[in-house]
């Protein structure tokens, strides 16, 4: 093959700013999900911002809602915190630390109101689901009753439930022939270095290269979770694109955020003391991984 034109295609599948703003221009992009949904709005929102006068942007906040505009284009990129889609206990913006996690059944109009309107949705939900088993879900009523009807079922059943929900939601309120929607898959952690041969009690931190083995697949990915994904989604009746971060993300050991973070309590001196107490090994420093991720949605965008 040409050499210039394996150059020339190289290049047209670089992230570019200009070409994502002027698509945009006039309309709506929206992240759904939990925070690694929200680490990739805010890589999207630093891949553009950068080619944005000061006075011709900005960031606003209201509750669940984060909403980027780029004032020149009359363009939105926004995020919205629904960390399962459905309604849940943990449906708190700021305010959601909850062990005992429960969503209701049903419920995705809760949240789904917020979200129409909008001509590209990129949903993310997995992290929060894997609590243990089993999973609670509340049949009807509302989580301030204090006798709830609630029943039990595995972490696979209840996010089969979620997916299903969502579907039906995308079905009935985006148009296909104007509008986008993505699904971004699990993104993975690294709490356990036994999973790469590292030593016991170890995760991310002061890990500083990434994992060779290309077979690789970390405890924390449950496979039976991607099971549930691609049954729901082969009898979609609605277009949705897929984002597999899953395997190419597993590699990064060396990505995360680590004690590099904003801890919102303060460090006991214990913790001090052993950093791999306190290291987050699950979201990821920016700019990083998830700029990656955001490359893989430019290409699906304007190269599907």
């Amino acid at each position: 093959m040409d050499q210039n034109f394996k150059r020339r295609k190289k290049f047209e599948f670089c992230f570019n700013a200009t070409l994502v703003l002027e698509s945009l221009r006039g309309k709506r992009m929206l992240f759904v999900g939990d925070s690694l949904n929200r680490g990739q709005f805010v890589s999207m929102v630093c891949l553009l911002q950068r080619i944005i006068p000061e006075n011709a942007k900005s960031m606003e906040t209201f509750g669940s809602l984060t909403v980027f505009t780029a004032k020149d284009y009359n363009a939105k990129i926004e995020y919205y915190w629904a960390p399962f889609l459905l309604e849940s206990n943990a449906d708190d913006a700021v305010i959601h630390r909850i062990t005992d996690r429960i969503v209701r059944k049903g419920s995705i109009n809760k949240h789904g109101k917020n979200w129409k309107g909008a001509d590209i949705i990129v949903f993310n939900t997995y992290l929060w689901w894997m609590t243990g088993m089993p999973f609670k879900i509340l049949q009807k009523g509302s989580f301030k009753d204090d006798v709830k009807d609630m029943i039990e079922v595995s972490t696979e059943d209840a996010y089969r439930m979620a997916m299903k929900s969502m579907l039906r939601w995308v079905k009935r309120n985006m148009d296909p022939k104007k509008n986008r929607v993505f699904f971004t898959s699990m993104s993975p952690s690294h709490h356990k270095s036994i999973d790469w041969g590292g030593k016991p009690d170890r995760n991310c931190y002061n890990e500083t290269t990434k994992i060779e083995d290309p077979s690789y697949w970390g405890s924390d990915s449950s496979k039976s979770v991607m099971q549930v994904i691609g049954e729901v989604f082969s009898k979609s009746e609605v277009p949705i694109m897929f984002l597999n971060i899953t395997q190419l993300s597993s590699y990064r050991k060396d990505a995360h955020t680590s004690i590099y973070k904003k801890q919102w309590n303060p460090l006991t001196p214990e913790q001090l003391a052993n950093p791999v107490s306190y290291a987050d090994c699950t979201h990821w420093c920016l700019p990083g991984l998830q700029d990656t991720w955001n490359e893989l949605l430019f290409a699906k965008l304007f190269y599907p």
